[in-house]
């Protein structure tokens, strides 16, 4: 009997171009392997667990004995954003994309934003978070105007700095854009991003926050809470999922906190599922175009593994993932459609065993009901029987 899943998201670690990347433009994108070409990566620890293994992700050296098992997965849904890939993850495959504004928002969003805010907006452009704020940071400051964003992704962005609007001025205004982007402007997430410093040197906080849509089906995260289990969320979970099936919710500071907070959470005598998502990967590096930066970040979390393997029980299961792919080594700066690794470990498992290509992320939400012996989430076709003992 599994008693807990960890279930961890290395935000953005793609293996590799899927079969419809051309679609997105995405042809050539690898986000581990260009990684490996780009810098002196090591990380022996997720190869001896067997991400060397996985068919595709031959530049890793191959294991002859993984401590784990092994595989990937295709996404199912259309798209290449984090809320998609964590919901998919969770059981929930979408038909259709969630819209996206190369053009920026329509008068139809933006106007109906101004008149509940009660003042104007600056930008309303596609646009990196931190080239925008140099660039319009001084009229913000100077019009108390906040700045509205977006990018190839599903997203509205406002950024402020804190000293013009207050952060919880700012968690009003994406409450209420919140409300404006349904239907056809349904974004997958309205996001504050909260700034300080002087023109210059600005810098964006940790305070940032996600607001994005209701879940639209039945989650691994519902069926676990609804059978009176934990569910931990660590990391930008809660916002992803909107809070809908969780019991805990952990915030987090960056890759280190979220590491050290899991391995907090291990200690404690929780049963069911503990999820997180490790951001720095994709914010921090991956949009930033940074292969050293994020080399640097997944040698870090590789060294970290055995603490986090050593601080589980002997009924727990880890399942390692990504949602999408963040190549920062291709000149786009956006998401990549990519597949992404899966690796499981567990005392209670067998080791060694490819789980294959999985053709929806979905798959992992159903693996986890069968471990806990909860409902399953509505699509997804479990593993656990390839790997249990």
């Amino acid at each position: 009997m599994i008693g807990r899943v960890i279930l961890l998201v290395i935000d953005s670690l793609g293996i590799g171009e899927l079969p419809d990347a051309h679609e997105y433009g995405d042809v050539g994108s690898n986000t581990l392997g260009n990684l490996y070409k780009e810098t002196n990566l090591s990380i022996p620890n997720l190869i001896n667990l067997g991400m060397g293994n996985i068919p595709g992700v031959d530049i890793l050296k191959n294991t002859v004995q993984p401590i784990g098992c092994f595989g990937k997965s295709r996404e199912a849904s259309p798209g290449k954003d984090t809320t998609t890939g964590h919901w998919e993850l969770s059981g929930i495959i979408l038909d259709h994309p969630f819209p996206t504004y190369p053009q920026g928002f329509p008068e139809e969003v933006i106007q109906p934003f101004v008149n509940a805010i009660g003042r104007d907006i600056l930008g309303n452009v596609p646009a990196s978070g931190t080239e925008i704020i140099e660039k319009l940071g001084s009229k913000h400051i100077q019009t108390g105007f906040p700045i509205v964003y977006t990018s190839a992704d599903s997203v509205f962005q406002i950024a402020a700095h804190e000293e013009v609007i207050p952060v919880d001025k700012l968690y009003e205004m994406c409450m209420i854009a919140r409300k404006i982007l349904t239907g056809r402007h349904g974004v997958g997430r309205v996001i504050a991003r909260p700034f300080i410093g002087q023109p210059g040197n600005f810098v964006r906080t940790q305070r940032r926050r996600d607001f994005s849509l209701e879940p639209t089906g039945i989650t691994i995260l519902d069926r676990v809470k609804q059978q009176g289990m934990d569910v931990i969320a660590i990391g930008k979970i809660k916002d992803i999922f909107a809070g809908k099936g969780i019991t805990k919710d952990v915030h987090t500071k960056n890759n280190q906190d979220g590491i050290e907070q899991t391995i907090r959470q291990l200690a404690y005598n929780n049963r069911g599922l503990i999820f997180i998502n490790l951001v720095d990967f994709d914010t921090k590096y991956g949009h930033r175009n940074d292969p050293h930066g994020y080399a640097q970040a997944l040698e870090y979390f590789d060294a970290r593994l055995p603490e986090i393997i050593s601080s589980m029980k002997d009924d727990d299961v880890l399942i390692i993932t990504a949602d999408h792919g963040c190549d920062p080594t291709t000149e786009s700066t956006d998401h990549s459609r990519e597949y992404i690794p899966i690796l499981i470990y567990g005392r209670k498992l067998k080791s060694g065993v490819y789980i294959g290509e999985r053709s929806t992320f979905a798959d992992v939400g159903a693996t986890i009901a069968h471990m806990l012996k909860v409902p399953p989430p509505e699509r997804g076709e479990s593993f656990y029987d390839k790997i249990k003992v």
